[in-house]
Protein backbone atom coordinates (compact mmCIF):
# COMPACT_ATOMS: atom_id res chain seq x y z
CA UNK A 1 0.00 0.00 0.00
CA UNK A 2 1.21 3.35 -0.77
CA UNK A 3 2.03 4.95 2.81
CA UNK A 4 -0.46 7.05 3.93
CA UNK A 5 -0.51 10.99 3.49
CA UNK A 6 0.41 12.38 7.28
CA UNK A 7 -2.00 14.97 7.50
CA UNK A 8 -4.74 11.80 8.12
CA UNK A 9 -3.27 10.89 11.21
CA UNK A 10 -4.97 13.85 12.45
CA UNK A 11 -8.28 13.19 11.18
CA UNK A 12 -10.35 11.46 13.23
CA UNK A 13 -9.51 13.98 16.27
CA UNK A 14 -10.76 16.54 13.92
CA UNK A 15 -13.80 15.26 12.82
CA UNK A 16 -14.67 13.12 15.93
CA UNK A 17 -15.53 16.26 17.89
CA UNK A 18 -17.32 17.54 14.97
CA UNK A 19 -19.18 15.30 14.50
CA UNK A 20 -20.23 14.69 18.08
CA UNK A 21 -21.68 18.60 18.19
CA UNK A 22 -23.08 19.15 14.65
CA UNK A 23 -24.41 15.42 13.19
CA UNK A 24 -27.76 15.24 11.73
CA UNK A 25 -30.07 13.92 13.86
CA UNK A 26 -31.46 10.91 11.67
CA UNK A 27 -33.86 7.53 13.22
CA UNK A 28 -30.96 4.77 12.23
CA UNK A 29 -28.34 7.05 14.05
CA UNK A 30 -30.81 6.60 16.62
CA UNK A 31 -31.28 3.16 16.87
CA UNK A 32 -28.39 1.55 14.88
CA UNK A 33 -29.70 -1.87 14.81
CA UNK A 34 -28.01 -3.57 11.93
CA UNK A 35 -31.20 -4.19 10.47
CA UNK A 36 -31.99 -0.07 10.34
CA UNK A 37 -28.16 0.38 9.19
CA UNK A 38 -28.49 -1.89 6.64
CA UNK A 39 -32.57 -0.76 5.30
CA UNK A 40 -31.07 3.02 5.82
CA UNK A 41 -27.43 2.26 3.72
CA UNK A 42 -29.27 0.37 0.94
CA UNK A 43 -32.51 3.22 0.40
CA UNK A 44 -29.56 5.63 0.63
CA UNK A 45 -27.45 4.39 -2.17
CA UNK A 46 -28.79 6.96 -5.45
CA UNK A 47 -31.22 9.04 -2.91
CA UNK A 48 -30.85 12.00 -0.68
CA UNK A 49 -31.48 11.60 2.60
CA UNK A 50 -34.76 13.84 2.61
CA UNK A 51 -36.28 11.64 0.42
CA UNK A 52 -35.80 8.44 1.89
CA UNK A 53 -36.79 9.48 5.63
CA UNK A 54 -40.16 9.22 4.86
CA UNK A 55 -39.93 5.59 3.24
CA UNK A 56 -37.64 4.69 5.86
CA UNK A 57 -40.24 5.37 8.38
CA UNK A 58 -43.12 3.90 6.30
CA UNK A 59 -40.87 0.70 5.32
CA UNK A 60 -39.89 0.17 9.14
CA UNK A 61 -43.65 0.38 10.31
CA UNK A 62 -44.63 -1.91 7.82
CA UNK A 63 -41.99 -4.52 7.93
CA UNK A 64 -40.20 -3.94 11.13
CA UNK A 65 -37.29 -6.91 10.98
CA UNK A 66 -36.05 -9.49 9.05
CA UNK A 67 -38.00 -12.11 9.59
CA UNK A 68 -41.32 -9.82 8.30
CA UNK A 69 -39.38 -8.45 5.19
CA UNK A 70 -38.88 -12.13 4.05
CA UNK A 71 -42.08 -13.26 4.51
CA UNK A 72 -43.65 -10.18 2.68
CA UNK A 73 -45.74 -10.69 -0.51
CA UNK A 74 -43.77 -9.32 -3.47
CA UNK A 75 -46.88 -6.55 -4.06
CA UNK A 76 -46.17 -5.29 -0.97
CA UNK A 77 -42.22 -4.93 -0.65
CA UNK A 78 -42.86 -2.94 -4.15
CA UNK A 79 -45.50 -0.75 -3.13
CA UNK A 80 -43.45 0.41 -0.21
CA UNK A 81 -40.55 0.93 -2.59
CA UNK A 82 -42.53 3.31 -5.11
CA UNK A 83 -40.97 6.02 -5.52
CA UNK A 84 -37.97 5.25 -4.58
CA UNK A 85 -36.24 3.92 -8.03
CA UNK A 86 -33.66 1.08 -8.68
CA UNK A 87 -36.26 -1.76 -7.49
CA UNK A 88 -33.34 -4.34 -7.45
CA UNK A 89 -32.45 -2.95 -4.31
CA UNK A 90 -35.96 -4.30 -2.94
CA UNK A 91 -35.67 -7.37 -4.34
CA UNK A 92 -32.08 -7.88 -3.05
CA UNK A 93 -33.45 -6.94 0.41
CA UNK A 94 -35.88 -9.86 0.57
CA UNK A 95 -33.40 -11.91 -1.09
CA UNK A 96 -31.16 -10.90 1.85
CA UNK A 97 -33.86 -10.93 4.38
CA UNK A 98 -34.67 -14.56 3.71
CA UNK A 99 -30.51 -15.58 3.59
CA UNK A 100 -30.61 -13.87 7.12
CA UNK A 101 -33.32 -16.18 8.48
CA UNK A 102 -32.52 -19.62 6.39
CA UNK A 103 -28.47 -18.84 6.84
CA UNK A 104 -28.01 -16.76 10.15
CA UNK A 105 -31.29 -18.75 11.76
CA UNK A 106 -33.03 -15.21 12.50
CA UNK A 107 -29.60 -13.71 13.22
CA UNK A 108 -28.16 -10.67 11.86
CA UNK A 109 -24.70 -11.85 10.62
CA UNK A 110 -22.15 -9.62 12.63
CA UNK A 111 -18.72 -9.79 10.61
CA UNK A 112 -17.51 -8.20 7.84
CA UNK A 113 -17.00 -11.21 5.48
CA UNK A 114 -20.61 -12.64 6.61
CA UNK A 115 -22.79 -9.40 5.55
CA UNK A 116 -21.01 -9.40 2.07
CA UNK A 117 -22.31 -12.36 1.17
CA UNK A 118 -26.00 -11.01 1.48
CA UNK A 119 -27.59 -10.20 -1.68
CA UNK A 120 -27.15 -6.23 -2.75
CA UNK A 121 -24.72 -6.01 0.00
CA UNK A 122 -20.84 -4.21 -1.89
CA UNK A 123 -18.00 -3.29 0.44
CA UNK A 124 -19.54 0.17 1.55
CA UNK A 125 -22.66 -1.11 2.89
CA UNK A 126 -20.99 -4.37 4.24
CA UNK A 127 -18.33 -1.97 5.94
CA UNK A 128 -21.09 0.60 7.28
CA UNK A 129 -23.17 -2.09 8.83
CA UNK A 130 -20.53 -3.71 10.77
CA UNK A 131 -18.55 -1.01 11.85
CA UNK A 132 -21.56 1.14 12.88
CA UNK A 133 -23.76 -1.97 14.04
CA UNK A 134 -21.22 -4.26 15.34
CA UNK A 135 -18.32 -1.64 15.86
CA UNK A 136 -15.93 -3.93 13.51
CA UNK A 137 -13.05 -1.82 12.51
CA UNK A 138 -13.70 -2.10 8.86
CA UNK A 139 -13.95 1.44 6.74
CA UNK A 140 -16.97 2.51 5.05
CA UNK A 141 -15.61 4.27 1.69
CA UNK A 142 -18.04 5.61 -0.53
CA UNK A 143 -18.21 8.62 -3.34
CA UNK A 144 -18.40 11.15 -0.19
CA UNK A 145 -15.18 9.77 1.21
CA UNK A 146 -13.57 9.02 -1.74
CA UNK A 147 -14.29 12.98 -2.39
CA UNK A 148 -13.16 13.95 1.13
CA UNK A 149 -9.76 12.07 0.64
CA UNK A 150 -8.88 13.27 -2.72
CA UNK A 151 -9.39 16.57 -1.44
CA UNK A 152 -7.60 16.26 1.57
CA UNK A 153 -4.43 14.31 0.45
CA UNK A 154 -4.35 16.12 -3.09
CA UNK A 155 -4.74 13.01 -4.40
CA UNK A 156 -4.86 12.80 -8.41
CA UNK A 157 -6.02 9.37 -9.26
CA UNK A 158 -8.92 8.50 -10.84
CA UNK A 159 -11.34 7.57 -7.90
CA UNK A 160 -13.44 5.16 -10.64
CA UNK A 161 -10.29 3.19 -10.01
CA UNK A 162 -10.37 0.16 -8.33
CA UNK A 163 -6.67 0.39 -7.55
CA UNK A 164 -7.57 3.86 -6.09
CA UNK A 165 -10.87 3.14 -4.03
CA UNK A 166 -8.69 0.40 -2.38
CA UNK A 167 -5.87 2.56 -1.22
CA UNK A 168 -7.92 5.23 0.07
CA UNK A 169 -9.86 2.20 2.01
CA UNK A 170 -6.59 1.00 3.24
CA UNK A 171 -5.91 4.76 4.48
CA UNK A 172 -9.29 4.51 6.21
CA UNK A 173 -8.44 1.31 7.79
CA UNK A 174 -5.11 2.83 9.11
CA UNK A 175 -6.49 5.35 11.00
CA UNK A 176 -9.96 4.17 12.31
CA UNK A 177 -10.01 4.73 15.74
CA UNK A 178 -10.53 1.23 17.37
CA UNK A 179 -13.31 2.58 19.96
CA UNK A 180 -15.24 4.64 17.71
CA UNK A 181 -14.90 2.95 14.06
CA UNK A 182 -18.80 3.97 13.31
CA UNK A 183 -18.63 7.15 14.42
CA UNK A 184 -15.26 8.05 12.31
CA UNK A 185 -17.29 6.31 9.31
CA UNK A 186 -20.38 8.15 9.92
CA UNK A 187 -18.51 11.63 10.63
CA UNK A 188 -16.89 10.92 7.29
CA UNK A 189 -20.03 10.71 5.19
CA UNK A 190 -21.56 13.40 7.11
CA UNK A 191 -18.67 15.84 6.12
CA UNK A 192 -19.17 14.73 2.46
CA UNK A 193 -23.01 15.29 3.02
CA UNK A 194 -22.76 18.80 4.33
CA UNK A 195 -19.60 20.06 4.29
CA UNK A 196 -17.62 18.66 1.51
CA UNK A 197 -20.23 18.75 -0.62
CA UNK A 198 -20.64 16.72 -4.58
CA UNK A 199 -22.36 19.72 -6.13
CA UNK A 200 -21.02 23.25 -5.80
CA UNK A 201 -18.22 25.25 -3.77
CA UNK A 202 -16.84 23.29 -0.59
CA UNK A 203 -18.04 24.82 2.76
CA UNK A 204 -14.34 25.09 3.81
CA UNK A 205 -14.97 27.91 5.97
CA UNK A 206 -17.55 25.13 8.15
CA UNK A 207 -14.93 22.32 7.77
CA UNK A 208 -13.31 20.64 10.85
CA UNK A 209 -10.67 19.35 9.15
CA UNK A 210 -9.47 22.84 6.99
CA UNK A 211 -6.37 22.95 8.19
CA UNK A 212 -5.35 19.27 6.79
CA UNK A 213 -6.65 20.13 3.29
CA UNK A 214 -3.87 20.34 0.69
CA UNK A 215 -7.10 21.33 -2.11
CA UNK A 216 -8.02 24.37 0.10
CA UNK A 217 -4.43 25.32 1.16
CA UNK A 218 -3.86 25.27 -3.06
CA UNK A 219 -7.40 26.37 -4.15
CA UNK A 220 -7.65 22.79 -6.24
CA UNK A 221 -10.87 21.95 -4.89
CA UNK A 222 -12.74 22.05 -8.23
CA UNK A 223 -10.15 19.58 -10.04
CA UNK A 224 -10.38 17.26 -7.26
CA UNK A 225 -11.43 14.32 -6.82
CA UNK A 226 -10.23 13.18 -10.63
CA UNK A 227 -13.17 11.14 -11.81
CA UNK A 228 -13.18 9.55 -15.22
CA UNK A 229 -16.18 11.11 -17.38
CA UNK A 230 -19.27 8.60 -17.84
CA UNK A 231 -20.26 7.46 -21.21
CA UNK A 232 -23.49 9.83 -22.36
CA UNK A 233 -26.61 8.21 -21.39
CA UNK A 234 -28.41 6.69 -24.61
CA UNK A 235 -32.08 8.36 -25.22
CA UNK A 236 -35.02 6.22 -25.85
CA UNK A 237 -38.57 7.62 -27.29
CA UNK A 238 -41.53 6.74 -26.02
CA UNK A 239 -45.16 7.21 -26.43
CA UNK A 240 -46.56 6.40 -23.57
CA UNK A 241 -51.00 5.78 -23.28
CA UNK A 242 -53.38 6.87 -20.30
CA UNK A 243 -56.34 5.02 -21.27
CA UNK A 244 -59.10 5.45 -19.26
CA UNK A 245 -62.77 3.52 -19.48
CA UNK A 246 -66.00 3.81 -16.94
CA UNK A 247 -63.17 5.59 -13.73
CA UNK A 248 -60.68 3.09 -14.62
CA UNK A 249 -57.10 3.34 -16.15
CA UNK A 250 -55.59 0.64 -18.49
CA UNK A 251 -52.03 -0.45 -16.73
CA UNK A 252 -49.91 -3.73 -17.88
CA UNK A 253 -46.67 -5.72 -15.90
CA UNK A 254 -43.35 -5.28 -16.99
CA UNK A 255 -41.11 -8.47 -17.75
CA UNK A 256 -39.87 -9.95 -15.02
CA UNK A 257 -36.01 -9.09 -16.24
CA UNK A 258 -34.51 -5.69 -16.89
CA UNK A 259 -34.95 -2.59 -16.10
CA UNK A 260 -38.16 -2.20 -13.73
CA UNK A 261 -38.67 -5.80 -13.78
CA UNK A 262 -42.17 -6.64 -13.04
CA UNK A 263 -43.37 -3.25 -12.45
CA UNK A 264 -46.56 -2.34 -13.33
CA UNK A 265 -46.79 0.62 -16.16
CA UNK A 266 -48.81 2.46 -19.01
CA UNK A 267 -48.99 1.21 -22.16
CA UNK A 268 -46.68 2.04 -24.27
CA UNK A 269 -44.50 1.81 -27.68
CA UNK A 270 -41.14 2.84 -28.92
CA UNK A 271 -40.95 5.84 -30.69
CA UNK A 272 -43.08 9.11 -30.89
CA UNK A 273 -46.42 8.92 -32.39
CA UNK A 274 -48.51 11.77 -33.44
CA UNK A 275 -52.22 11.02 -33.16
CA UNK A 276 -52.96 9.71 -36.05
CA UNK A 277 -50.16 7.21 -35.42
CA UNK A 278 -51.35 6.40 -31.74
CA UNK A 279 -55.16 6.06 -33.03
CA UNK A 280 -53.41 3.03 -35.17
CA UNK A 281 -51.93 1.64 -31.97
CA UNK A 282 -55.09 2.11 -30.28
CA UNK A 283 -56.69 0.17 -32.91
CA UNK A 284 -54.42 -2.36 -33.55
CA UNK A 285 -54.50 -3.09 -29.78
CA UNK A 286 -58.56 -3.92 -30.29
CA UNK A 287 -59.79 -0.57 -28.58
CA UNK A 288 -61.33 2.63 -30.15
CA UNK A 289 -60.48 6.56 -29.50
CA UNK A 290 -63.70 8.21 -27.64
CA UNK A 291 -62.36 11.11 -27.35
CA UNK A 292 -58.54 12.76 -26.83
CA UNK A 293 -58.26 14.43 -23.23
CA UNK A 294 -54.97 15.52 -23.48
CA UNK A 295 -51.09 15.57 -24.50
CA UNK A 296 -48.44 14.84 -21.96
CA UNK A 297 -44.51 15.33 -22.37
CA UNK A 298 -42.07 14.05 -19.66
CA UNK A 299 -38.71 12.91 -19.36
CA UNK A 300 -37.31 10.65 -16.72
CA UNK A 301 -33.29 10.04 -16.31
CA UNK A 302 -32.15 6.45 -15.48
CA UNK A 303 -28.19 5.79 -14.67
CA UNK A 304 -27.45 5.06 -18.85
CA UNK A 305 -30.79 5.54 -20.23
CA UNK A 306 -33.19 8.55 -20.41
CA UNK A 307 -36.75 8.77 -21.69
CA UNK A 308 -38.18 10.92 -23.37
CA UNK A 309 -42.09 10.35 -23.57
CA UNK A 310 -45.10 11.55 -25.22
CA UNK A 311 -48.01 10.61 -23.70
CA UNK A 312 -51.77 10.94 -24.73
CA UNK A 313 -54.71 10.79 -22.48
CA UNK A 314 -57.91 9.25 -24.09
CA UNK A 315 -60.77 7.91 -23.53
CA UNK A 316 -61.22 4.56 -24.80
CA UNK A 317 -63.80 1.98 -25.71
CA UNK A 318 -62.95 -2.03 -25.68
CA UNK A 319 -60.47 -4.70 -23.57
CA UNK A 320 -57.55 -4.16 -24.62
CA UNK A 321 -54.63 -6.75 -25.02
CA UNK A 322 -54.89 -9.78 -22.53
CA UNK A 323 -51.98 -8.19 -20.63
CA UNK A 324 -54.14 -5.02 -20.28
CA UNK A 325 -55.52 -4.01 -16.32
CA UNK A 326 -58.08 -1.97 -16.26
CA UNK A 327 -58.06 -0.56 -12.74
CA UNK A 328 -59.51 1.79 -10.44
CA UNK A 329 -58.64 3.76 -7.98
CA UNK A 330 -58.62 1.44 -5.07
CA UNK A 331 -56.69 -0.97 -6.50
CA UNK A 332 -54.14 1.21 -7.52
CA UNK A 333 -52.39 1.30 -3.87
CA UNK A 334 -51.47 -2.30 -4.20
CA UNK A 335 -49.97 -1.58 -7.38
CA UNK A 336 -46.35 -0.36 -7.95
CA UNK A 337 -46.10 1.85 -10.41
CA UNK A 338 -42.75 3.58 -11.20
CA UNK A 339 -42.00 7.36 -10.71
CA UNK A 340 -40.77 7.70 -14.44
CA UNK A 341 -44.43 7.69 -15.55
CA UNK A 342 -45.64 10.02 -12.29
CA UNK A 343 -46.30 12.58 -14.76
CA UNK A 344 -48.88 9.97 -16.54
CA UNK A 345 -50.15 9.14 -13.30
CA UNK A 346 -50.88 13.07 -12.10
CA UNK A 347 -52.28 13.19 -15.55
CA UNK A 348 -54.68 9.84 -15.47
CA UNK A 349 -55.90 11.18 -11.75
CA UNK A 350 -56.52 14.79 -12.89
CA UNK A 351 -58.71 13.23 -15.84
CA UNK A 352 -60.91 10.54 -14.00
CA UNK A 353 -61.19 13.12 -11.14
CA UNK A 354 -62.56 15.42 -13.81
CA UNK A 355 -64.88 12.19 -14.81
CA UNK A 356 -66.10 11.99 -11.77
CA UNK A 357 -67.14 15.50 -10.44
Amino acid sequence: MQSIPQQLYDLPEALLGWYDRSARVLPWRSDPTAYHVWISEIMLQQTRVSAVLPYYERFLRALPDAAALAAAEEGQLLKLWEGLGYYNRARNLQKAARMVMEEFGGRFPETYEEILKLPGVGEYTAGAVASIAFGRRVSAVDGNVLRILARITGDEGDILDAKVKARFRGWVEEILPPARCGDFNQALMELGAVVCVPNGAPRCEDCPAAALCRAKAEGAWERLPVKKKKAPRRREELTVFVLLRGGEMALRRRKDQGLLASLWEFPNVPGTLDEAGAADQLARWGLTVKAWRRQVRAKHIFTHVEWHMTGYVAEAAGEGPADFCWTGRDALSRRAVPSAFSKMMDAARSALAEEEA
